[in-house]
């Protein structure tokens, strides 16, 4: 049986986290180094675990760091290609000039861009984007953060074309790969199907997402002397229908197309269909609902930046001749690439293809190909690669060279680009290093004792995530599913991503449900539904998307107010979960 201290040593580099990031507030660059340091030595004291095997999981770590991080620097490069081109505020201004109701804007672009960003961009990149549009809109500053952060939550599961899933789910998923396996499945197509269920948790809980935002918005910043939800009975059938419109899409493209899409092809989707309804005279309100008089917004509505100042209409000004075709095209270039690469079979082959030279050296075996890999790593029976060729880094890149010509952008616009890109990896290439590399660490702290049944007797029995699990298991038992969102929120909470929050708990679940006999693809698809609305009060996205609007300090006041949609979520999520596990999918594996 396992004991309180190996207990408390498995969650000693966790804690870490939650008290350098929550506690005193130290950016994840600088904890997660300290998180990753903790884990290192509780995996050589308390488990034995010699020092090249814990270098050798750190490295495979680093490895799997590079590959999102490629991801993340291919979103961000078409991104701003897009800003620097005029083209995200041509996309902006044929939102905005669909109607003049507030309430009406939140769902389009607090909602509906807000998830389109998620979906090709992720890592905190929406609401840093939507919050100033929103300002330069007319929006107060504090009620422009809390539109975009909780109108892009349900998008998040995917993130930046699957990064979530792609990675999240099978870069912890691979300590578990022979259970897997024995199903008849492999890492890959098992988070793809667990993704698939957490798409239809989110795509249900999501229904209700537009009315969220559009009622905290109504409710917190309409009259201050009077506050009321009344304006929001108006708009109630355009915000179910917003919420049906992308939910559908999301939940059919994750399940018969893939982890990358969803988000994006949803919003696409669900954007135009709703887009085509107003325009048609359906959904509209009656009446016009906007903000009170500025002079009677309350001093902590406002910050450093005005709306309507000259800084915000320097957001919307974008090139006036663009076409809205032609400011989409390279995000419709982008899916028909991902489809490609992913539906046609000889494609996806290729690009998944096996090594075309090899090197085996004293430290490791490399394999060069369309993944660069490193097995044997240090002489131990670790790995790790970053499979360029096929994730959606590569094609985010192709699709921004494409955008040059196509928006006939000259060289400072293209270098201003790529250089404001590379600047935005630099904090999270050290913090997804060390906390990947301290999850591995977590991971494969029992790997290294399988083959010495002498040894395995001087350690406990299993790695830190399967003692952290059966002892969850052991303490909540059959009730466990009702708290399955709760831990993913607390991880996305802690580190400001889902991914991250994925990487650290996605095994932890599954064990659990191991453990306890329940359907490992539904409570790891659970996660997911804590770790999107997480986002919603992560430290890291709060301050980003408040300093956007030059609104700093506020921190504790965001969080607050966006309790509420978290409460519905995780309560929502927990009930979900447990019907689905319980009465619906008790086979499922």
């Amino acid at each position: 049986m396992t004991s309180l201290v190996e207990i408390g040593a498995a969650l000693a580099p966790l804690v870490i986290v939650a008290v350098l990031l929550v506690g005193f507030l130290w950016p994840a660059e600088r904890s997660m180094p300290v998180a990753w340091l903790v884990a290192a030595v509780v995996a050589f004291a308390v488990w034995d675990m010699p020092l090249e095997w814990i270098m050798a999981a750190s490295i495979g770590g680093a490895l799997a760091a590079i590959e999102i991080l490629w991801i993340v620097f291919g979103a961000l490069v078409l991104l701003y290609t897009l800003m620097r081109s005029g083209a995200v505020d041509r996309i902006n201004e044929g939102f905005a000039s669909i109607s003049e109701d507030r309430r009406v804007q939140v769902v389009l672009l607090g909602f509906f861009l807000a998830t389109f960003i998620e979906g090709v961009a992720g890592f905190g990149t929406p609401a840093a984007v939507v919050a100033p549009l929103l300002l330069a809109l007319g929006f107060p500053a504090l009620a422009a953060v809390i539109a975009a952060l909780v109108g892009h939550a349900v998008a998040t599961v995917f993130g930046a074309v699957g990064t979530p899933i792609i990675v999240g789910y099978e870069q912890p998923l691979e300590s578990v790969e022979p259970t897997i396996a024995a199903e008849g499945m492999t890492v890959g197509a098992y988070s793809a199907s667990a993704g698939a269920w957490a798409a239809v948790f989110n795509a249900i809980l999501g229904v209700l997402m537009p009315l969220f935002a559009v009622g905290m918005v109504v409710y917190f910043f309409g009259d201050p002397e009077e506050r009321s939800l009344a304006p929001v009975t108006s708009v109630v059938p355009l915000c179910l229908f917003s919420g049906v419109a992308f939910g559908v899409p999301y939940a059919l493209t994750a399940w018969f197309i893939g982890p990358e899409l969803p988000s994006l092809f949803a919003a696409m989707v669900g954007g135009a269909v709703v887009v085509s309804v107003l325009r048609a005279g359906y959904l509209e309100p009656d009446d016009t609902w906007t903000f009170p008089p500025r002079e009677e917004w309350p001093d902590y509505w406002v910050g450093t930046i005005e709306p309507g100042s000259d800084e915000t209409d320097a957001a919307m000004g974008g090139e006036e001749s663009m076409s809205l075709v032609r400011a989409w095209s390279p995000y419709v270039i982008l899916v028909v690439l991902l489809i490609a690469t992913r539906v046609i079979e000889p494609i996806a082959d290729f690009l998944q293809g096996g090594p075309i030279a090899a090197l085996d050296t004293g430290v490791g075996e490399f394999s060069i190909g369309p993944a660069l890999e490193w097995s044997a790593i240090l002489g131990t029976e670790l790995g790790g690669a970053v499979d360029w060729a096929y994730v959606p880094g590569t094609w985010l890149v192709l699709s921004a060279l494409l955008a040059i010509p196509l928006f006939r952008m000259d060289t400072d616009q293209v270098a201003g680009a790529w250089r404001e890109a590379g600047s935005k990896i630099v904090s999270p290439l050290i913090a997804l290093v060390f906390v990947i590399a301290m999850v591995e660490i977590m991971l494969e702290t029992y790997s290294h004792v399988e083959a010495d049944v002498v040894a395995a007797a001087a350690v406990p029995d299993g790695s830190m995530i399967v003692v952290l699990a059966e002892a969850t298991a052991s303490a909540i038992g059959p009730a466990y599913p009702m708290i399955a969102p709760a831990v993913g929120a607390l991880g996305a909470f802690i580190a400001g991503s889902i991914t991250v929050s994925n990487i650290t708990f996605s095994a932890f679940q599954f064990e659990v449900a191991q453990t306890l006999g329940m359907p490992t693809q539904l409570l790891v698809g659970a996660q997911s539904i804590g770790a999107a609305i997480g986002n919603v009060i992560a430290i890291h996205n709060v301050i980003a998307a408040l300093a956007t609007v030059g609104l700093v300090g506020k921190t504790g006041r965001v969080i607050r107010l966006n309790l509420i949609p978290l409460a519905y979520y995780l309560i929502g999520g927990g009930l979900l979960t447990t019907l689905f596990v319980y009465v619906l999918f008790p086979t499922v594996f």
